[in-house]
């Protein structure tokens, strides 16, 4: 997907450089740089139209390090953005997990309201944006049918209070409105608070908002479920999901901690293949020992491996994409020269005239890197990426350079996962002292 018939905004042009050359994914532009994984992303849009339509989705996004999971997760959140839905998004990470005791569920969670988006906010931190245009759309309802305002919130609500947690969720919303009813700034700031899981105690929620629940580390997916609904009563079409860094659950060393979170995993998905979820979907990103690794992957846990086994008839030429797992292809050579292409292009600011370098260049720097690296340069292509982006930095700031001169200086090296190592569980969940092997012959 080549952008080169227009300029390029100097924000996108910017942002997109300055996050590859620090081999991160940009939040903004997406659209300039992105080849290759067309079928991929046609069946991830599939799965957006099926939750604006009132269904479910799950996928494993699974690739090696630096394949471009996290690009892909980033551009199907942008769509799912522009198609009229909610995104949240987090990496998983220590003090980051699905099931916990010592507060880590919680804090994913509030991670993951922190980084809420909406089209118009699409950076995140619209948590406020999502409660006002619910506030709005019920108090323009109540004076269309001359009624009450908190009426017409409560019976928007109503389904809610029947999901766990439904009933604390409807009193922390009606506590916005009052909020906003009466100009008491902080009891708004309060209910924002809450829903964004900054609460901690019971103590705290019942003093400020009359409600002794608060969102705990036992109560984040139930919370999740409610959102989806919620932002679906304020007006937009669903709630999309996306998890990173899957691979920091396989990182857990205590197999009682790792198999409470993969039974997190199970419990999602098998709501969303089985749909008694609505306007909701989940992305996960992870690598293939996440996956597959029979002793601490997913497939350590057989409930698991059943519902993600791949389909035995796939292979690297006849793919099956309707599954929940979606496995990166590598980018052909034919594919990294267009990306190359591309990113010279938003160097250049759209403007053909501005190119730093000529075609010969891009061919001279994939040999560099196949030189250097091999076959991985176009199997995990950030490097690659940020090798070329730096590439041409240099040679925008120092003109009198040649890029002839320049390439042979360019060292790049194979992309390595540190997270692959185990880490200490600090969860304070007891292990069973069964090990590792007793995820291999668990069934739910």
């Amino acid at each position: 997907m080549s952008s080169r018939s227009s300029r390029i905004r100097s924000r996108d042009r910017d942002a997109i450089l300055q996050s590859l050359k620090a081999g991160v994914v940009p939040r903004r532009g997406l659209q300039h740089i992105q080849v290759g994984r067309s079928e991929e992303v046609k069946a991830l849009m599939r799965d957006v139209d099926r939750i604006k339509d009132g269904g479910s989705a799950v996928r494993f996004i699974i690739g090696e390090y630096g394949s471009g999971k996290t690009f892909l997760l980033q551009l199907v959140r942008s769509a799912a953005l522009e198609k009229g839905l909610v995104t949240m998004h987090a990496d998983l990470a220590p003090d980051r997990r699905l099931h916990s005791s010592q507060g880590q569920a919680r804090t994913l969670y509030a991670e993951l309201a922190r980084n809420l988006a909406t089209r118009s906010k699409p950076e995140g931190g619209a948590m406020k944006s999502v409660i006002e245009r619910f506030v709005g759309s019920a108090r323009q309802q109540a004076n269309q049918q001359d009624a009450d305002t908190q009426e017409i919130i409560d019976d928007r609500l109503d389904n809610l209070t029947e999901m766990v947690g439904g009933f604390a969720f409807a009193q922390v919303v009606s506590a916005y409105w009052e909020g906003y009813r009466d100009g008491d700034e902080q009891k708004k700031a309060n209910a924002i608070r809450w829903l964004r899981g900054e609460y901690t105690t019971k103590t705290d929620a019942r003093k400020d908002l009359g409600t002794r629940q608060y969102i705990d580390d036992d109560s984040v997916y139930d919370y999740l479920k409610l959102f989806a609904l919620f932002v679906k009563q304020a007006g937009y079409d669903g709630l999309v999901v996306a998890m990173d860094e899957m691979v920091n659950l396989y990182q857990i060393t205590h197999g009682t901690a790792r198999k409470n979170n993969y039974e997190q995993v199970l419990r999602i998905v098998n709501d969303c293949l089985q749909g008694t979820v609505e306007h909701l979907g989940f992305l996960f990103g992870g690598t293939p020992e996440f996956l597959t690794d029979s002793r601490r992957g997913l497939y350590s846990y057989e409930a698991l491996r059943s519902r993600l086994q791949e389909n035995t008839f796939a292979d690297e030429e006849y793919r099956d994409l309707t599954g929940p797992v979606i496995r990166l292809a590598s980018l052909s050579p034919e594919e990294l020269y267009v990306l190359l292409q591309n990113l010279r292009h938003v160097h250049a600011g759209g403007d053909e005239e501005e190119y730093l370098v000529p075609d010969d260049a891009l061919e001279a720097f994939m040999e560099h890197c196949a030189d250097q690296i091999g076959e991985q340069y176009f199997k995990t292509p950030r490097q690659t990426v940020k090798k070329f982006v730096q590439f041409l930095s240099i040679l925008d700031q120092n003109p009198e350079l040649d890029w002839r001169e320049v390439i042979g200086d360019v060292d790049v090296e194979p992309e390595k996962d540190e997270q692959l190592e185990p880490v200490e569980d600090d969860s304070g969940e007891q292990d069973s002292g069964e090990g590792d092997e007793e995820l291999t012959s668990f069934e739910l």
